[in-house]
């Protein structure tokens, strides 16, 4: 049986997602909703679709891909129900089928696994177009300081199971990427990178655990899955939240942000949940292993090859001055010269 997410070539994604649009449709029959149109988004861990009706409601159609299982997506759409209970925080929650089930498993065609489909209400706002405004920054580390906060105060159940992104995780990712790290390294950019991969899993053997610092995390609250309706940021994509430490989520944000920006966003997380002391060193190792698993992540695709590789002037400068042990996260970094890196 083979995986329904299976693709190694462009004619693989278009039959991929062709099966996918059948199973869609298939699903939605199984769903009360006057639907009119059905809207292709993307092919991520998910295959999403937004879904329009007659009314003034949409929502968000999310075909599952294999590495997730039943009791995962399940217990997703759990946290979300119990965030969305929180005052003054609006997340995706998912909706039941006409049997009332929040996860279907759809039939495809023969010899592919059946893949798991939810459908979640869609949250109304746009995503920031052009430069985003210091205020916006602030008010997006207020919305993460929020989501931390409102986490310690959720009961859970004893079956609830999501991932933890932690050493494990990262050492997963590691082996993926040298399978694949030559389509955009050099060797020597190899090197330096093994080498922050053995700093940053020293670092987290030292870190302590507790209710401060640890808990359920979006795991991918960057500016792409935040939403804006009347300037206020809503955080929509939970589907990598798991447990992790604080910190690492909002490493997560601060990559997509420019050095003056990060400062910003972090006093806005500091006027919801202060970060206590000395915390700039543990934010700058999960910098750099967010990073590295952004790369781990889309190393695999040769589409994605070119990007990376533009991207490495400034990935290996982070790196250098990670490993120096200079602080960078406040401060513009020199990219460095990528011929003299390669010669």
């Amino acid at each position: 049986m083979k995986d329904f997410f299976r693709y190694d070539s462009m004619k693989d994604r278009n039959a991929l997602l062709d099966r996918a649009r059948n199973v869609a449709l298939s699903a939605l029959q199984q769903y009360d909703l006057a639907w009119e149109r059905i809207q292709y988004i993307q092919l991520s861990d998910t295959i999403t679709y937004k879904v329009e009706t007659n009314t003034s409601d949409s929502y968000l159609l999310r075909i599952h891909s294999d590495r997730w299982s039943k009791e995962e997506i399940q217990s997703e759409l759990i946290f979300l129900q119990s965030l969305n209970a929180v005052d003054e925080i609006l997340v995706p929650v998912g909706i039941v089928s006409l049997t009332g089930s929040h996860v279907l498993e759809v039939d495809t065609i023969e010899g592919y696994r059946k893949p798991y489909v939810t459908v979640m209400k869609w949250v109304e706002g746009e995503h920031v177009k052009g430069e985003i405004t210091g205020a916006l920054v602030s008010r997006m580390g207020s919305m993460m300081g929020k989501l931390h906060e409102a986490v310690s105060g959720l009961n859970l159940p004893p079956n609830f199971v999501r991932p933890v992104w932690g050493a494990d995780s990262f050492r997963g990712e590691i082996a993926k990427l040298e399978r694949y790290y030559t389509r955009f390294l050099s060797d020597q950019a190899w090197t330096e990178y093994q080498h922050a991969v053995e700093k940053i899993l020293s670092t987290l053997s030292g870190m302590e655990k507790n209710g401060q610092n640890y808990g359920i995390i979006h795991a991918d609250l960057h500016a792409d899955n935040i939403v804006f309706k009347d300037d206020l940021p809503y955080p929509i994509d939970f589907g990598r939240c798991g447990f992790g430490y604080f910190l690492y989520d909002l490493a997560g944000s601060l990559l997509g942000l420019y050095p003056r920006e990060r400062m910003t966003f972090i006093q806005g997380y500091e006027n919801v949940r202060r970060l206590g002391t000395d915390y700039i060193r543990d934010l700058e190792c999960f910098f750099i292993m967010f990073m590295i698993e952004t790369y781990c992540h889309h190393a695999s695709n040769p589409e994605e090859s070119t990007r990376l590789m533009d991207e490495q002037p400034y990935a290996q400068a982070y790196i250098r001055e990670f490993l120096k042990g200079n602080p960078f996260l406040f401060v513009p970094i020199e990219p460095e010269d990528m011929d003299k890196v390669q010669q």
